[in-house]
């Protein structure tokens, strides 16, 4: 499957696909599902997802009960497993998930307890590769030469070394919300 032409089509469009929906000319961008996006939040955090009747650190997707579940699964769509169709499974997008991902502890208390940022940083690596290792943890490239200017002259805002720490949690967490992080694309 994933070798197929179809599998590794782009998602962008062209003049000739740009209003095609049904004949597999182009990839569709589509929510990533509520549990491996649950997932790939702990594991770019480097946060352990702890589940009721599992062992600290299982992944959302090894979920096998359908009453199991978090605030956040529920809120992403997670399907209760009350019947074998997939059509259970929420994946349009809502703003009660912006605002989780936005306000809520999905992100923000993960970027905290990770410390990913205040460990590069204590291992005396620069802003700029901190910022590239986020981009290769959040969305799997390095930043484009634009990003990075922008992305420097705010961490370079920063007084202090505690500030410019707070600036790159930002960065991180921005990541974490960007639709190239949630979207399969």
């Amino acid at each position: 499957i994933c070798t197929s032409r179809t599998y590794q089509l782009s998602s962008a469009t062209n003049e000739t696909n740009e209003t095609d929906t049904r004949n597999f000319s182009r990839a569709m961008v589509r929510r990533i599902r509520a549990e491996v996006l649950l997932d790939c939040i702990s594991q770019a955090t480097q946060t352990p997802n702890k589940f009721k009747g599992l062992p600290l650190g299982s992944s959302a997707v090894q979920i096998a009960d359908g009453n199991t579940s978090t605030y956040f699964l529920t809120t992403f769509g997670r399907a209760t497993r009350a019947t074998v169709c997939s059509c259970e499974v929420k994946m349009e997008p809502n703003l009660s998930q912006a605002l989780h991902l936005l306000n809520g502890d999905a992100t923000h208390n993960r970027i905290q307890q990770g410390k990913i940022v205040q460990s590069m940083l204590e291992q005396r690596k620069s802003s700029e590769e901190v910022i590239q290792q986020l981009y290769l943890k959040t969305v799997n490239r390095m930043p484009m030469a634009p990003e990075m200017e922008k992305l420097m002259a705010a961490v370079n805002e920063g007084k202090d070394p505690g500030e410019k720490q707070q600036i790159l949690n930002d960065v991180f967490w921005a990541l974490l919300n960007s639709k190239e992080f949630i979207f399969n694309h």
